[in-house]
């Protein structure tokens, strides 16, 4: 009879932390367009998968008013399950409870959760709904954020870690999601903001809105802080099962292998026409890289964030690739310093897991002007730098146009150990542009002649034919070969195939110092 009992508790237990939230928040949720910390997780995982951790864990605060509310399984849902049949490990905040707050018993279920996943060798995804910390508990509760980031930098670059921002993320909670390796941010429901708008009128007195300051928008197109938008939440929860298919497990694993349908040796003669005539005229990385890869599928990383460069993920003869390329379609495809970041921390995140880098080279330099020397481009310029340097992974460079001075050498140059460099004949690879060059050289003799301008093109083009292009590179051993661009394809899966078993061993340090 007291087995009954107990066996009839432990259910009553269970149904009550499935229904934790009151059905007024719950409906309060829903009128928000936003779900419920369960049924986003039944949403992302693979169906009946899910199986839960510490359900009925209770808050032990006592005094402030919420001392006999203990809601079985707090303000999170913690637990494990499979996307496409491979292992996750989850938390999902639960704004129907408390405002979704942390407190420590928040804390001590998240820090499980990551710890477990560590141990396991499995991505973790966070799906953020929260309030912040929670007022009642104090210190304990700033405690517990200090022991989340904590483990997030142990398992950075360990196990992939992916933020979904659902809602509000605020204060110190939004230190977590940034030192995970992808942010998604829906659009019109999330917000991510250190300090909210009132208090920044208050101090400041700037007028600010909620989505101006922290909205999806705000951050993947200016701060740099969200890599993905997505339109409401199945679409976010879509895209990260997505991007899992793209990643391994963790450091000691590759990525998983698709039987690929496009064929190795496909080449593609729209190739050949892609490069405009005219050096100073714009053309599509984005398009150029899709006829490159398996099907045309690139996941685009941070794609409304510093134009000017494209990272992403694709896939070639069945096997992930990171992407990185300048866009002549925005500044002329040069390097400033978002664009550094943003390439210089995909360079990192590929090189922890494993993703051989494939690297499109159209760069004329780096962008001048005051603000970006004073803004430290330098400083910012070199993390890229540093980045490829100590990437151990396979690294291929294909210079389809312009190579121009430090920048040449910063995107993945032989220089710096590339593994191979490719170059199509329209490659340019020179200190710096004919035009520029020749008014250095030869300032004197154009400032003589009868006839600057007609002396000028005689020397732009002298230069072109022994400097600008990719055959003296290539006599110097800085381009292994020049190809044609139809042959782009095949030749990069020959080259990924020959490198997939690249070893090499690195000095013995604790860790660099990058420029941070």
């Amino acid at each position: 009879m007291g087995t009954k009992r107990r066996i009839e508790e432990l259910r009553e237990r269970r149904d009550a932390a499935l229904h934790a939230g009151t059905g007024r928040a719950v409906d309060r949720q829903h009128d928000k367009g936003k779900l419920t910390a369960r049924e986003r997780i039944d949403l992302f995982l693979d169906p009946g998968s899910f199986q839960e951790i510490d359900q009925m864990v209770e808050h032990q605060s006592q005094g402030f008013g919420i001392e006999n509310q203990r809601p079985p399984g707090d303000a999170v849902v913690t637990g494990y399950g499979t996307v496409e049949g491979r292992p996750v490990f989850v938390f999902a905040e639960d704004f129907t409870v408390f405002g979704g707050s942390l407190g420590k018993a928040v804390a001590d279920k998240v820090c499980k959760v990551l710890d477990l996943a560590m141990q396991v060798g499995a991505p973790v995804v966070g799906l953020k709904d929260s309030g912040g910390a929670r007022i009642q508990e104090g210190v304990s509760a700033l405690d517990g954020y200090g022991r989340i980031f904590e483990r997030n930098v142990q398992a950075s670059g360990v196990i992939p870690q992916i933020s979904v921002i659902m809602g509000p993320c605020a204060g110190g909670a939004v230190y977590s999601p940034a030192m995970t390796d992808f942010v998604v941010q829906v659009d019109g429901t999330s917000h991510l903001f250190i300090t909210g708008p009132d208090v920044i009128r208050t101090v400041t007195g700037e007028e600010v809105t909620m989505d101006e300051l922290g909205g999806a928008a705000a951050h993947a197109g200016r701060s740099g802080v969200t890599h993905f938008v997505a339109a409401d939440e199945e679409a976010a929860l879509d895209l990260v099962r997505y991007l899992l298919s793209f990643l391994p497990q963790n450091n000691m694993e590759v990525p998983p292998f698709y039987p690929p349908a496009d064929r190795p040796d496909r080449g593609d003669e729209d190739l050949d026409l892609i490069i405009p005539d005219s050096a100073n005229q714009p053309y599509d990385m984005v398009e150029l890289i899709e006829r490159v890869v398996d099907g045309g599928e690139f996941l685009q990383v941070h794609e409304s964030f510093a134009t000017n460069i494209v990272v992403g993920l694709a896939r070639v003869e069945g096997h992930t690739v990171g992407i990185v390329g300048n866009q002549p379609a925005s500044y002329a495809g040069t390097l400033d310093i978002a664009a550094s970041e943003k390439g210089a921390r995909f360079v990192r995140f590929c090189d922890a897991f494993s993703i051989p880098l494939v690297t499109f080279v159209d760069v004329p330099g780096f962008l001048p002007g005051v603000a970006q020397e004073h803004g430290g481009i330098i400083r910012h310029g070199a993390k890229l730098l540093y980045a490829y340097c100590e990437a151990t992974v396979p690294r291929i460079s294909i210079i389809t146009r312009k190579a121009y001075g430090g920048a040449y050498l910063v995107m993945n140059a032989r220089g710096i150990r590339a593994d191979l460099v490719y170059a199509w004949p329209s490659a340019q690879i020179a200190v710096m542009g004919a035009q520029g060059a020749v008014n250095i050289i030869h300032r004197r003799e154009l400032v003589d002649t009868d006839d600057p301008e007609g002396r000028r093109t005689e020397l732009v083009a002298d230069y072109e034919e022994q400097f600008n292009n990719p055959y003296r590179a290539a006599e110097l051993g800085l381009v292994d070969e020049v190809i044609e661009p139809r042959q782009t394809r095949p030749k990069l899966v020959a080259a990924l195939r020959m490198l997939r078993t690249k070893r090499e061993a690195l000095p013995a340090k604790k860790h660099g110092n990058i420029p941070l």
